[in-house]
This record gives structure tokens, sequence and C-alpha cells, in this order.
């Protein structure tokens, strides 16, 4: 079937008239109209292209080959309902195992980020037969109606925090209460927990669970503190709850020297429960959620059976083989590590050219960068990030986006491939535009 072909006007009132208005467009004033794309670069209807930094999601590039034969190959053999027996799903299981901390063996295979952690909760409760949950300020866990109650970045907009639902403190050491200059904010953030914690024991609740994105990303690309997790467990652990790492976002390498986010907290950390999502299938919907063998046997004791119609089934596991192999055979996890700290380095470098630049901040591919109107107080700068990013857009054909509570986090989360040339490229016209629009400091100048 051949289908007709609008201009980008006609798509966009037709998507005005028959898509959600809250299904919003990324650069909803000047939206845009992609039609095809390729490693780290997408292209427009009139064949612009545009380097693409925010594609987390595209973990190993658009449209790469491998993935594209992969799911082509098996979805020409076979693909059905996992009640049958196939290799694929034990293959793929058995794959990432050997990622993760012998700990975590029980695998549940699943179509989104949202649905995983979704059964994460599930899992929680009932293993720990309580019901309330930890989550941190400003977090983002997905978009079921069970997850919005647990997502403080979505349900602080309807004022309607549930009675089980308890935020802590960001573990920001940047604008938090506890900074860099302290000497341990790790401790000091977990305390805020276990503080926390006695609260709701006071109350008469328990805690099934503390959720945690291993990197907040909503929250601003947050690199949590030093020994943080551990301590949080421990506290947790204490009150008969466990601890879910959600690894949606930052999971297969982004980080570059761990191939899971949690793990930059240390061998001796370990979450009870995980989950993943976004990259796992380079664009095709597949997620997973992975846990211990004893929370796995009282799920499966409460006598009610957990069925997934399409996760794992074998063309979403050959995927996602097809994913990990790229991985392996490109080295994006090295690519990850000297890319993303090259363009750490050179935001740093510009950090000290321009007195708006408050701090650079990440891990590997996942970088932020915080804007503010003041270095003493930490006046978000809002409208000169969006400014930023409008002119990186139009005048440079490169797509980058924000983050944060204010919105004045530009972040970067491009797909593996990137490049130090990218990088460069990237790190060059952000100086070129600040500068443009009066944010140097002369006295820091004059020192560089």
């Amino acid at each position: 079937m051949s289908l007709e072909k609008f201009s980008k006007e006609t798509t966009l009132e037709m998507r005005k008239k028959l898509i959600g208005h809250s299904c919003r467009l990324f650069f909803s004033e000047h939206p845009m109209k992609i039609v095809r794309a390729k490693g780290q670069y997408l292209y427009d209807e009139q064949g612009q292209r545009y380097l693409d930094c925010i594609s987390n999601v595209q973990h190993v590039g658009h449209c790469h080959p491998a993935i594209t034969r992969a799911a082509a190959a098996q979805m020409d053999l076979l693909n059905t309902n996992t009640r049958f027996l196939h290799d694929h799903i034990v293959h793929y299981a058995t794959r990432l195992a050997e990622t993760l901390p012998d700990k975590l063996r029980v695998f549940y295979f699943v179509n989104s980020g949202s649905e995983a952690n979704d059964l994460a909760l599930r899992l929680a409760r009932q293993y720990t037969q309580h019901n309330d949950v930890i989550v941190l300020d400003h977090a983002y866990h997905g978009h079921l109606t069970s997850l919005i109650d647990i997502s403080p970045y979505k349900f602080r907009k309807l004022g309607a925090q549930k009675e089980w639902v308890h935020v802590a403190p960001l573990p920001d050491t940047y604008r938090g209460k506890y900074r860099k200059g302290h000497p341990d904010p790790g401790q000091a953030y977990a305390d805020t927990v276990k503080d926390l914690i006695e609260d709701v024991h006071k109350k008469g609740h328990k805690i099934a669970a503390f959720f945690v994105e291993s990197l907040p990303s909503v929250g601003g690309q947050i690199i949590l503190p030093e020994g943080y997790c551990r301590k949080v467990a421990d506290y947790v652990h204490e009150a008969g709850g466990v601890v879910v790492a959600d690894e949606v976002q930052v999971g297969f390498g982004r980080v570059g020297s761990c191939f899971w986010g949690f793990q930059l907290q240390g061998e001796d950390f370990c979450p009870d429960i995980m989950t993943m999502g976004k990259p796992m299938g380079n664009g095709h919907p597949l997620a997973c959620v992975v846990t211990t063998q004893e929370i796995a046997d009282t799920f499966t004791g409460n006598g009610v059976e957990y069925f997934n119609t399409f996760g794992g089934n074998p063309v979403s596991c050959a995927i996602g083989l097809a994913v990990l192999d790229v991985i392996e055979e490109e080295a994006l996890r090295r690519n990850a590590s000297l890319v993303g700290g090259h363009l750490k380095e050179l935001l740093l470098h510009l950090q000290r050219k321009h007195t708006i630049i408050g701090d650079v901040r990440g891990a590997g591919l996942f970088v932020g960068l915080e804007l503010v109107k003041d270095q003493a107080q930490l006046t978000p700068a809002t409208e000169e990030a969006a400014k930023l990013v409008r002119r990186l857009k139009e005048e440079e054909l490169i797509l980058v986006s924000t983050d944060g509570p204010w919105e004045n986090v530009i972040k970067f989360k491009p797909p593996m491939c990137f490049s130090i040339e990218d990088a460069e490229l990237v790190a060059e016209k952000i100086d070129v535009i600040l500068l443009d629009i009066g944010t140097t400091s002369q006295s820091k100048m004059k020192e560089t």
C-alpha cells in the first residue's frame, strides 16, 4: 500500500484534528517533520540534516542496519505469543544476566518502561506486604496511573499527592541542601530518607519500596553522591522495604564506565528490583524487570498468573540481542566514556568563560549543563536556556532540549555513536550563541 505524502503544514493540521493535544511535539512553536534518520542524524522533509543530541531511545544509532536485519529476519520467520517455548527469550535473559550482579537473575519482559515500573511496584508490594512508597522529588517513573502517583514531576502539577507516597529531597549537590562542599553529601541525603521513614512509621504506615532513577533525568541530569544508594538501601531494608532502581533512561552502557547506572554507586550496592526500557530495543518497544529469586517466588506464590502477550516475543528478543551485539562489537561503552568525557571537559572550559553556566555534570553520554542568572543565588536561567535550544536548532541544526524543575538544564543524551567531532561542534556553537546573547564574564575572559 502506498501512502499519500502530505506537506508539513497538512500533516500538522491533521495531527491537531486527530491526535490528542496533550501529546506534545518537540519544538512546538516550530515543529519538525522528520522523515528519515541514520546514526546520530535526523533528516526533515526538505532533506535538511540535524545533529541529534537527545534521542537516547535510538541507543546504538538511528536505523542501525544490524538491528533492522535482525528484526526483519525474525519477523519473516516467526512472531508469536510468549506462552510458546522459544530460544530467543532465554538467550536474551542469559545475555542480560551476564551484565548484572548474581543477585538479579529472574526476568519479566514487557513492552515499555511504564509497564516495567508498574510491575516493579506490584512485585515490591507483594513481597513486602506493605503499601507505601518513597520517591525522590522531581522524579518521573512513567505514564500509567500507578506511576503518575509516584512521580512528583507529574502529580505536583495535578495537586494530587497520595497519602501513601512520600517524597525525599533530590540529592542535588549543586543547588540542593547538601552541596559539593559538604564532607559527606551521600550520607546527609541518605539521612533525609531515614528521617522520612521514621515519620511514615509514626503515622502507622509501612514502606514497600524506595524508587530511584539511577541517574535522575527529569530532575536535571543529576549524578547521585557517592554512597547514597547503599546507605539508603540499609535504611529501607531495615524498614522491611525493597529498593527499585529505574534504569529506563540510563541503562545499557550510557554512563560508559559501567553497563548500568546503579553500578556507579559501587560494588557494595545492588537494588532488589531493576527496571530497564527505552534503549533496549533501539526504538522497538521492549522493556524488562529483573529481580531476585526470593521476590519472584513470592510473586509466583500469590496465585495470580502474570502474563504479557507481547513481552519477550521472538522479534523483540532478536532485536534486543542485536542491540547487545552492537554495543559490544562497536565498543560503544568505550565511546561513551571517551566522547562524553571530552564533551564534559569542553563544557567545563565554557563554564570558566560564561558566568551563565552554573554547573556541568554527567557520566559518559549523560551530561547536563545548568544555566543560572546569578552564580550566588543560582537563579534559574530558564528563558536563556530556551533561547539557546531554539538557536541551536534554527541556526546550527543541532537538537538539544531542557530538563530540570525550572527547565534550565541543557541535557545531552545522544545516540551512543556520537563522535568527538560532534562534541566539539556542539561546544563551539554553544560558545558562539552564549557570546552573542551577552553572558560572558569579562573578568573570566581575562583569566583565560
